[in-house]
């Protein structure tokens, strides 16, 4: 396993204490990672909603199709219009750890989790945060909800993961 990854808007974080997922109350108090070929979907501001989503082995023929006709990306990731200035002006910091403390929670998503508390190994700004997009081919839609798409891919084989959704337009 490679290097893990937390992004932050905080540049001052000397170590993770593990703490309570809201999404997830059933899981024990945890530090959350993330894996570099899924990193892309945390260089947005931490509170912003959004659905990234992208075909996966398991994906049907029909909906790997679908996704085909619309782009060539690698993931499309969607954003409400509202959160387009916030994108603009966020700096955002990317926290590097070694995947030693951590465990696969998700292996289509990419997220990790440890019990314990962890030091990172370094911290670095990530700079403009659409050209980092752009260079993870990544399709960022900007939409002025997100409702209709999370309604559509829960319906389809496509892997999504629906991140901040509890700060999404009713």
């Amino acid at each position: 396993m490679s290097l893990l990854f937390h992004f932050s808007e905080n540049p001052t974080i000397q170590s993770f204490l593990p703490r309570l997922h809201p999404s997830h109350p059933t899981i024990a108090p945890a530090v959350w990672a993330i894996d570099e070929e899924h990193a892309p979907m945390y260089y947005l501001p931490r509170d912003c909603p959004r659905i990234a989503y992208y075909p996966r082995e398991e994906s049907s023929s029909e909906d790997i199709e679908g996704y085909l006709k619309q782009t060539r990306a690698k993931k499309v990731i969607a954003i409400e219009s509202s959160w387009y200035r916030v994108l603009r002006e966020t700096v955002l910091y990317r926290y590097t750890f070694e995947p030693g403390p951590f465990t696969c929670w998700d292996q289509g998503g990419g997220y990790y989790i440890a019990y314990s508390t962890v030091v990172p190994l370094e911290v670095q700004p990530m700079g403009d945060l659409l050209e980092k997009l752009m260079e993870s081919d990544v399709e960022l839609r900007i939409t002025p909800s997100l409702t209709p798409l999370r309604d559509y891919l829960v319906s389809t084989t496509l892997h999504y993961s629906m991140i901040r959704m509890r700060n999404a337009k009713p």
